[in-house]
């Protein structure tokens, strides 16, 4: 089963499942540790017991004979004193005129005997007697008896104790499944109203409870993602339709020229048409190879990045270029960067072709350092950008009414690659307060001193 076909109610019964398995284990051990440890360890206190009166019992015996039946000796009732012929000489008032309790008396040079003594129409004894050879009736054995308990009984016991197992691991399984539902509850709501989502109306939202938990938390992190998602969708959706209509316009225009001059032969208008068709096919190529690198840009490919000194850079962009306007510069040296070339340059070319475009007089670039960041500005003289539209100028085939136009050859999309690039590198790039004209600019992250690795190029 797919992850993203997983119900809550196959969760809730795995969690479950798992947990009467794993608490079903340690019951399990802990049966067979308390089978096979408590009666011993019960059996163990009952011969205890009996061994201490036994003992009180010798002492009792050891100066004068007993008069009347024997007392009690630590709760213990059944009591007798056995001589060396087999006769009971004295006995407790449970276990007067009975016989002796047993025949086992001490050998093997031990004082003391174990025995273990079943009645017929009674329970069973355990039997304890301790020999004394100097009391009131010579040689004698002192006998201590104990019922004993039903914790020596082992099939009573483990049956009690698998039947109490099985009692608490189903109620503990009747809670997991309770206690998992309530929790799972919420998120099968979350689940079921993002099952009715669809692509084309992702306007709607989860309901956050007021709980402040966990739960809560993943609803509005879920809200977000929508609203992250919704905002993707529609700016994708607007770049495909600024797409199309970028490229249709140039084709249109070279598809009505080529049929003009197909209608009438000329040759003087077909070589115009040429021309014109030619510059079309310009722009084309162009809006071509910028939509190619924004796609390369979103796709997260990264070419090898190399050490570069962003002063040279800007420098180097301007004596490669042409320019309309007349460039300035304020350059310092020696601020490296990590990045790509070949990106960098394209970023660099976009801001100062942006500026040649735009500006009224001249452009100036100044190149310093700000902190740890190596910092790019140009300054036109242009029209400018309304504070407003500051960030709307970075989005894809964005155009302000007052100051971009088709007419001035760019493809709608310079700044909003320079942006991607700069984001891409770990920089950023943004319209800058100024009095007069458009001032853009760009921080790099400078490459931290000493660092080796890599090549430095101008």
């Amino acid at each position: 089963m797919q992850l993203s076909r997983l119900r809550p109610r196959s969760i809730r019964a795995r969690m479950t499942a798992a947990t009467v398995a794993l608490f079903g284990v340690v019951l399990l051990a802990g049966v067979v540790t308390l089978c096979l440890t408590v009666p011993s360890w019960v059996r163990a206190e009952l011969v205890d017991r009996a061994d201490r009166a036994s003992r009180m019992v010798t002492i009792l015996v050891d100066d004068r004979p007993v008069e009347g039946a024997i007392p009690p000796q630590h709760d213990v009732r059944l009591l007798q004193v056995v001589n060396a012929r087999g006769e009971v000489v004295a006995a407790g008032a449970a276990l007067q005129g009975r016989p002796p309790l047993t025949r086992a008396v001490p050998g093997g040079g031990d004082s003391r005997v174990v025995d273990r003594v079943c009645p017929e129409g009674g329970d069973c004894l355990i039997v304890v007697g301790t020999s004394n050879r100097s009391t009131a009736y010579g040689p004698a054995v002192a006998y201590a008896a104990v019922e004993e308990s039903a914790a020596l009984n082992v099939p009573l016991v483990a049956t009690t104790l698998t039947a109490g197992a099985l009692a608490l691991l189903g109620l503990l399984g009747w809670a997991t499944w309770v206690g998992v539902g309530r929790v799972l509850a919420p998120v099968e709501r979350i689940r079921s109203g993002l099952e009715q989502i669809s692509a084309t109306d992702l306007g709607d939202r989860m309901p956050v409870p007021d709980t402040g938990d966990e739960v809560a938390e993943l609803t509005i992190t879920v809200n977000d993602t929508l609203a992250r998602l919704e905002d993707a969708v529609e700016r994708q959706r607007r770049f495909v339709s600024d797409a199309s209509h970028e490229l249709r316009t140039p084709l249109t225009a070279m598809l009505v020229r080529l049929e003009a001059c197909a209608a009438t032969p000329d040759p003087e208008e077909c070589t115009q048409t040429l021309e014109e068709v030619l510059g079309d096919a310009r722009r084309l190529s162009a809006i071509v190879q910028d939509l190619l690198l924004m796609a390369r840009i979103d796709a997260g490919a990264r070419p090898p990045e190399e050490l570069l000194d962003l002063g040279k850079l800007v420098v180097g962009e301007l004596d490669r270029h042409s320019f309309r306007l007349p460039f300035t510069t304020s350059v310092e040296p020696g601020l490296m960067v990590r990045g790509s070339r070949l990106r960098l340059d394209r970023l660099l070319a976009n801001l100062l072709s942006n500026a040649d475009r735009y500006g009224g007089g001249a452009v100036h670039v100044m190149v310093s350092r700000c902190g740890s960041h190596g910092v790019v500005e140009v300054r036109d003289d242009g029209p400018g950008i309304p504070a407003d539209q500051r960030d709307a100028v970075f989005q894809r085939f964005t155009r302000l009414d007052t100051a971009r136009s088709r007419d001035t050859g760019g493809t709608g999309l310079g700044l909003a690659i320079a942006r991607d690039i700069a984001t891409e590198h770990g920089g950023t790039l943004h319209v800058g307060d100024s009095v007069k004209g458009a001032r853009l600019v760009l921080r790099l992250p400078l490459a931290p001193p000493g660092e080796e690795g890599g090549t430095i190029r101008e």
